[in-house]
């Protein structure tokens, strides 16, 4: 009677690790993946949120990101090591049934995956970005960046603004070099993220040059080489300086963006710092990247089509609301001028540039994120030094919501771009960065100083609203 009762005792102290081994096991296997997590979790809101700014600015700095994928497999390699450990520490017994042990293998290798894949992603992120489009920022030599030393509290050193030059290039067929079609100036205040935006037609002569520069003795009325009108126009700079006057800038790895930057500051009264060129074919690759682009087409928009080679158009962007276009297409819109004027071109590249920033949602970001870095590093080139991208990161985040002012330089009775006031281009700049600076403006160097304001009154239409022009351009010939 003893030795029955000893052996259900016994077989009861059997059965309770039997029914209890495997749930013992997916709950410490579990806790070791959730706690990490949630101690993630936790850090993230109580401390990277409040000091999102500084967290923005780490993540373009290249130092920074090169020791990320680093850290991740660190971190990733001793979080596997944990899981791994829990598991074998309360491992289901040999004499469950092999089911069962199957299934808490299977659940501790999912575990592993939820812990390594996350890191994996992150760190593959991290690299592409890093080698993809931070690698367009560098510190080669240029003619015309400023000097300033970023310091630790402000890394813009007593600075108001920091001006960028945005350039389409199109280095089309039969053109010798890239025409610099789009020159767009965006000038931010570095204190309150409130910019203004300046858009200068391609065909803008006689562009000034600041007298303190070298371009000021060989163009001493505005750039003007003569003969051909085509080769005097503000697109032109890029190419014919270096080509007609080559090292005149000074020392620097690109003498076209330096020389159009110092056109574009005379012009404009306004120092401008850095540029940024965007190859239009690359524009759409960039597009394709992102799945394609949504904008009103409020008329017919012409697909190709040489007004100069008396070329028509092979054919039309239909008229429409919420117009989604893949690259080729959206190129056209941003493109199409045949029968068109440079100012309705200049308009629909800036809802081009609306339409891209409405698509850079999160998620499109991350989900098309390696195709974006891979045309981003064919498309663009510029003279921003690296050291500097964390503060234009904080500077970005400091710009979002807030309401961009453009104005836009088109013919006008008092603004003719084949004979331009410039002195009246200084004052309507000057009057536009009043409005969102917090401190009185300088005058850029080497330029004399405008008077008097400008009359003109803020365009109410918003011509990347859908207002319907069903009249086709006519023929220009």
């Amino acid at each position: 009677m003893g030795d029955v009762k000893t052996r259900r005792s016994s077989s009861a102290r059997r059965v309770e690790p039997r029914r209890h081994a495997l749930t013992r096991n997916i709950a410490t296997t579990l806790a070791v993946v959730v706690i990490p997590l949630l101690a993630l979790m936790a850090f993230v809101l109580l401390w990277a949120l409040p000091r999102r700014d500084s967290l923005v600015g780490n993540f373009v700095n290249v130092d920074v990101l090169g020791r990320v994928p680093l850290a991740l497999g660190g971190i990733g390699l001793v979080w596997l090591l944990g899981v791994i450990a829990a598991h074998r520490l309360t491992r289901v017994p040999a004499y469950v049934s092999r089911g069962k042990r199957a299934f808490s293998q299977a659940f501790t290798a999912f575990m592993c995956l939820v812990v390594a894949l996350p890191l994996a992603v992150t760190g593959w992120y991290t690299w592409v970005f890093r080698d993809g489009i931070l690698s367009r920022a560098k510190d080669e030599p240029s003619a015309t960046t400023p000097t300033f030393q970023p310091e630790a509290n402000d890394p813009w050193a007593g600075r108001d603004r920091v001006t960028l030059m945005l350039l389409g290039g199109d280095g089309g067929v039969g053109r010798e070099g890239i025409r610099t079609d789009t020159v767009i100036v965006v000038s931010i205040d570095v204190h309150t993220g409130k910019a203004v935006t300046f858009s200068l037609p391609r065909n803008l002569r006689n562009v000034p040059f600041p007298q303190d520069s070298p371009l000021s003795k060989i163009y001493p009325t505005g750039f003007n080489n003569g003969g051909d009108a085509g080769e005097s126009m503000l697109n032109a700079i890029y190419r014919n300086v270096p080509a007609l006057h080559p090292g005149v800038v000074g020392k620097t790895d690109n003498e076209g963006a330096d020389a159009l930057k110092l056109g574009v500051s005379a012009a404009l009264g306004l120092d401008v710092d850095y540029y940024v060129l965007v190859n239009l074919y690359g524009f759409r690759e960039i597009v394709d990247a992102m799945g394609g682009i949504t904008v009103n087409i409020n008329r017919p928009i012409p697909i190709n089509g040489d007004t100069d080679r008396r070329i028509p158009p092979t054919g039309w962007l239909k008229p429409g609301p919420n117009q989604h276009l893949d690259g080729y297409h959206a190129l056209w819109y941003a493109r199409g001028r045949w029968g068109l004027t440079d100012y309705d071109r200049m308009e629909r590249q800036r809802c081009a540039i609306n339409a891209i920033v409405d698509e850079a949602s999160p998620g499109n970001l991350l989900w098309r994120f390696g195709k974006l870095a891979k045309a981003a590093k064919k498309m663009m080139r510029t003279d921003i030094p690296r050291k500097l991208l964390p503060a234009l990161a904080e500077l970005a985040v400091k710009m979002k919501g807030q309401r961009i002012k453009n104005v836009l330089f088109q013919h006008t009775d008092k603004f003719d771009p084949n004979d331009p006031d410039y002195a009246y281009v200084w004052r309507k700049v000057q009057r536009a960065l009043a409005k969102s600076s917090t401190t009185p403006l300088p005058s850029p160097s080497g330029s004399p100083s405008p008077s008097g304001t400008p009359t003109t009154k803020p365009r109410k239409n918003d011509p990347c609203a859908y207002n319907l022009i069903t009249k086709v351009p006519s023929n220009p010939y």
